[in-house]
């Protein structure tokens, strides 16, 4: 049957990808001889419409058409079906048409995406199982300004981007297809023709699910369906003082901490049997996952993030990774997800070029490319990107009820000239080298997350001294509720790794971070980062003999225990690894059966179970109160002496970092009478060698400008806590 020339016009520019309203060709429509319907149907030998029988093929085209006569025009369903004769299986197969839905995404929610302003575009974008005046399927809709043809491909139409064909919402660059039949786990992909004519086959950027890699495809995945058990953590969390209560955060790698017998990754399921326990064994208050979003790399840890959207499907579903987020909060354990709007990967099935040409990414590579790492910057001046980053820190606060988001390198957000040299960067309007759109935008991400969620956090690894990191906006801040200790950590390995007998040298290594410890609202990390790259493990980088290795574990672990700030260890350091970090395998578990590794791990539990049960040592983690100098000033002999306190209770915390014993050490004391030690990281119980005093009485004697005084015993390359009888 041949075309008239107007639909001979429309048919044309369906064919060569010029179509941004397929509804003006496909589906019911009247002409001068009455009424038709028409459908697309490539690789269909024959087709058929329900109640009006067999279509008819426009000559040339993969298009067919059946004209309608006033009984059939009567008795024609609103949402009527189209089967057809499948070239490729030779079976018959039928749905009811896409081209019967009216559209579908509220004009609302269309101005909201398009100001930057909608912090739940993840529900309308995307792909969504709805019912439809009865019809259940999956409303498809995908940003893609400039397209000329945007459809939906998948398993269901054969992987072919004429079959569903989607309609453009106008100027905004948002495109929609209601496809009935289809339910969740149903395979997809956006094919796009772009702005030049470029042919592209894309993920869905706001896919709630994704297949495992190699495979790169989009699952459909509904919201809303799982049931939590963790109200009452989630109350508590609304009114939670995270300023003045303690947090110990444990970090982790899901493929690499524990495997299967075989090698195979564990399933969030299992990991929530497994972890949930580990961490109550050892007393931590949060885990921090490092990222759960989907990634095709398993050697980027993470952090070449592709599905912003989707957890892994390496550990299994979405519901899985709720069940594990569910079970640690009913055991009082809070969640922090690593999360990483900084840049993303090359890779071209993913959001480069994502519409043949720049999109998410900013257009001048100057500014859009990081090429330290190999991957690209999101444009945070564009609306539309900035609201995909905005409403996907919502996503994983509100529908999985995580607690916190650790925010990756920050620093290489804040500057444009990072790791730049001269002419490879483009200044800001005022010729600074601050990037202007990314710090507003870091500064209403912090903002949204803090008045949207109450008691939730958000932590900065920024490794500059940029100002105000952890203050509020309104006061000129980024708004970070905490941001990583880089100084305290990169100074405190430095002096551990210094032998005992140089370390005199370097005292104002460890006593340093007191002139700015209460700058910013600090985390001391000792982070997967500090374990690869031929850094060597925790244990590894201690000198001296096996004894002096363990020994000075054990003093970092009480020195990061007891210095003002919240607390950050990385999976294998609680065991004492030897070897560093490899996300292939997983952690060395057989280590706890030998008495020094099992003594780090015990020491780990007891050091956080007194950091939670004492305020002295976690209420004022942020304030100068909470810390004071009995002595900072033996560099001879490598000792320090301070005290924790909250109000009139206080713990004095004294740290020899020399391999010799110091017995009958004067050490100045607030007040007189009897002192227990409740904590000895010499201890044998550690694996230690249980030298050092148990019970001192502080006599009136003035030391140190103190009015109290007691010659105590102190372990070689150990802390002693000392509580006041």
């Amino acid at each position: 049957m041949p075309a008239d020339n107007a639909v001979d016009g429309r048919l044309q520019a369906v064919m060569h990808g010029q179509c941004h309203d397929p509804f003006a060709l496909l589906g019911r429509h009247s002409d001068d001889e009455g009424e038709l319907v028409r459908a697309m149907l490539p690789q269909a030998e024959q087709a058929w419409l329900e109640g009006a029988g067999e279509m008819q093929r426009i000559d040339g085209s993969e298009l067919f058409e059946c004209r309608l006569d006033v009984s059939e025009v009567a008795g024609l369903a609103r949402h009527y079906r189209i089967e057809w004769l499948e070239k490729r299986d030779g079976q018959r197969h039928g749905n009811i048409s896409p081209y019967t839905f009216e559209p579908l995404i509220g004009d609302k929610d269309l101005y909201y995406f398009g100001q930057g302003r909608h912090h739940h575009a993840y529900r309308f974008l995307g792909a969504h199982p709805r019912t439809i005046d009865d019809v259940s399927g999956v409303l498809f809709s995908v940003w893609a300004p400039g397209a000329r043809r945007v459809s939906v491909v998948g398993d269901f139409n054969g992987w072919h981007g004429l079959r569903h064909l989607m309609r453009s919402r106008g100027g905004g660059g948002v495109w929609e297809l209601f496809v009935p039949g289809l339910q969740p786990d149903d395979l997809y992909k956006f094919e796009i023709v772009g702005p030049d004519g470029q042919l592209v086959t894309k993920i869905d950027p706001y896919a709630l699910g994704m297949t495992l890699r190699p495979d790169t495809a989009c699952r459909v995945v509904g919201l809303d369906d799982y049931a939590w058990g963790d109200e009452a953590w989630m109350a508590q969390r609304e009114k939670w003082d995270w300023q003045h209560q303690p947090m110990s955060v444990y970090e982790v790698h899901l493929g690499s901490w524990q495997r299967g017998s075989d090698g195979e990754f564990l399933n969030y399921r299992d990991l929530a049997e497994r972890l949930v326990s580990y961490l109550q064994e050892l007393g931590y208050t949060h885990v921090e996952l490092m990222p759960v979003m989907e990634h095709p790399l398993d050697q980027s840890w993470g952090y070449q993030v592709t599905g912003y959207f989707a957890p892994t499907a390496r550990f299994g579903t979405p519901d899985e990774l709720r069940h594990l987020i569910d079970r640690l909060h009913q055991a009082g354990i809070g969640v922090i997800l690593d999360w990483v709007p900084g840049h993303f990967p090359r890779d071209d099935f993913a959001l480069a070029r994502f519409v043949g040409e720049t999109l998410y990414e900013h257009p001048d590579p100057r500014r859009g490319e990081h090429r330290d790492w190999g991957t690209l910057i999101f444009d945070y001046g564009r609306a539309e990107v900035r609201n995909f980053l905005l409403s996907n820190a919502v996503y994983w606060l509100e529908e999985f009820h995580v607690d916190g988001l650790r925010v990756d390198a920050v620093a290489s957000m804040l500057y444009l000239d990072y790791s730049r040299r001269d002419g490879e960067w483009l200044p800001n309007v005022h010729g600074g080298r601050e990037n202007l759109e990314a710090i507003s935008f870091l500064q209403e991400m912090n903002q949204v997350v803090h008045e949207r969620f109450p008691g939730a956090v958000t932590v900065a690894e920024e490794s500059t001294s940029w100002p105000m990191v952890s203050r509020p906006v309104d006061m000129g801040g980024l708004g970070f509720s905490m941001k990583w200790n880089m100084g305290w950590m990169n100074d405190t390995l430095s002096y551990f790794q210094h032998d005992p007998v140089h370390r005199r040298y370097h005292h104002h290594k460890l006593t340093f971070s007191q002139l700015y410890a209460y700058n910013e609202n600090f985390v001391l990390p000792l982070s997967h980062d500090e374990v690869v790259h031929m850094k060597r493990s925790l244990l590894d980088k201690m000198p001296g003999d096996l004894w002096q290795k363990f020994a000075n574990l054990r003093l970092l672990l009480g020195w990061q225990m007891t210095h003002p700030g919240k607390k950050l260890l990385f999976m294998g350091g609680e065991m004492g690894q030897w070897v560093e970090w490899d996300e292939s395998v997983s952690l060395d578990w057989s280590l706890l059966e030998n008495n020094s590794h099992r003594g780090i791990h015990r020491l780990l539990g007891d050091l956080n179970r007194l950091y939670r049960e004492r305020p002295a040592l976690h209420r004022h983690d942020f304030e100068p109160e909470g810390f004071e100098w009995l002595d900072c000033n033996d560099e001879a002999q490598s000792v320090l002496a301070f005290i924790r306190r909250d109000g009139e209770q206080h713990l004095v915390c004294l740290m020899n970092f020399t391999p010799m014993p110091r017995e009958d050490y004067p050490v100045p004391l607030p007040w007189t009478g009897t002192y227990r030690v409740i904590l000895n990281t010499d201890s044998a119980h550690y694996g230690g060698t249980d030298f050092g005093s148990e019970r001192v009485v502080a006599e009136e004697i003035t030391l140190n400008g103190w009015p109290a005084a007691a010659r105590i015993t102190l372990p070689p390359l150990g802390m002693l806590i000392l509580q006041p009888d």
